[in-house]
């Protein structure tokens, strides 16, 4: 039995779930053997989920997202370095109730990979996802070395609104060490840097962006790109318009300035984390996440999980707090069976506020309906 599954936001982490689907599956099958593998899709509780599959957790004090300093993770074995950007210029690093769409900066996450340089990282995993950002990722180069300056010399102001006033960008005294490390870019969006499309317009709003700051932050992400330009070339152009540079507020676009190749967030930690070799172990899996939905389709951890343990010939049930896709979906999507938590309590308040309990009840069902 393999327990692959993503954290229930806003009631459990990945760990969390793991943990209390095995206590209801051994309540009804007591001594079943059970390996739990969390799993994340690049987004918030990647660096949680590399810690649980065996990385070392590394803490250092970095700039939040509103240039306070925040202690951030990153996880680390054997030469790869996990790293999540919205551990350093994450929404959750916000005060409650509060956003900064136009001033948010990613610097803190430019430091958290110079951290990992430092710590002798050959390969780096960048899971970028729940960014408060929308900077295009300038705050990121800054931090790594990059000067980007107005008409009169001095640097730029912080967040996406700053960049209005870009007028040069000189990126040759980048962290020379990013040229020799492997670079991976995980996301599970693939957004486009700026338009209909792009970051400011699809996720601005969920930052706190109004219709109008909406326009500036495209347009000021647009002059970034004209100004990048001038500075790297056509690849300048090129990037920006490519799937992943609008994730996370744009900060895809700036790592792929550095050198990283973007990936689907859930294939990449499911490489990361040994998701092939548990694999080989398990006769039955479960996976999950909070809500089942058409998002989950889009490059979401139970899809991904779904998807190789179809091509492996395993067979895959998931939980979720709230379902909604058809039988034949999930059919198609490799999942046989989903069960939900409103199914056992129609209270969707109660079921947030009780997940864990509610959890190892489901988990009883599944063990009776498979494992008896």
């Amino acid at each position: 039995m393999l327990v692959a599954a993503d954290k229930f936001k806003g009631s459990l982490t990945a760990v969390e779930v793991a943990e209390r689907v095995t206590a209801g599956l051994r309540r009804i099958v007591p001594g079943l053997v059970v390996e739990a593998l969390p799993v994340a899709d690049g987004g918030d509780g990647t660096v949680a989920a590399a810690v649980a599959a065996g990385f070392e957790r590394r803490e250092v004090r970095v700039s939040g997202p509103l240039g306070d300093t925040v202690t951030a993770a990153y996880a680390l074995r054997d030469g790869t370095a996990v790293v999540e950007m919205a551990e350093a210029s994450g929404l959750q690093r916000l005060p409650d109730g509060v956003y900064a769409p136009l001033t948010a900066s990613t610097y803190g996450s430019g430091e958290l990979l110079r951290a990992a340089l430092d710590a002798g990282a050959r390969s780096i995993v960048f899971g970028v996802g729940g960014s408060a950002t929308t900077d295009g990722g300038a705050g990121m180069l800054s931090a790594l070395g990059a000067r980007l300056l107005t008409a009169e010399g001095e640097p730029v102001r912080p967040g996406g609104g700053g960049l209005v006033e870009l007028a040069s960008a000189d990126l040759s005294g980048l962290d020379s060490r990013l040229s020799s490390v492997e670079f991976v870019l995980a996301s599970d969006v693939d957004n486009p840097l700026t338009g209909p499309a792009g970051a400011p317009a699809v996720y601005g709003p969920q930052k706190g962006a109004s219709p109008a700051d909406v326009e500036t932050l495209d347009a000021a992400l647009a002059h970034f790109v004209k100004v990048l330009e001038t500075a790297v070339g056509a690849k300048g152009a090129e990037y920006a318009a490519s799937p992943g540079a609008g994730a996370a507020g744009g900060v895809g676009y700036g790592a792929m300035l550095l050198g990283a190749v973007f990936r689907p967030g859930i294939e990449v930690m499911l490489d990361v984390l040994g998701f092939a070799r548990a694999l080989e172990r398990a006769d039955l899996v479960i996976t999950g996440e909070g809500s089942l939905d058409r998002q989950t389709l889009h490059g979401k951890a139970p899809a991904g999980v779904a998807a190789a343990a179809r091509a492996a010939g395993k067979e895959v049930v998931a939980v979720c707090g709230r379902l909604a896709l058809p039988p034949e979906v999930l059919g198609r999507a490799g999942i046989r069976r989903a069960y939900a938590l409103t199914d056992v309590e129609p209270d969707v308040a109660v079921c947030i506020a009780d997940a864990g309990r509610l959890l190892e009840r489901t988990a009883e069902r599944i063990a009776r309906d498979y494992l008896l």
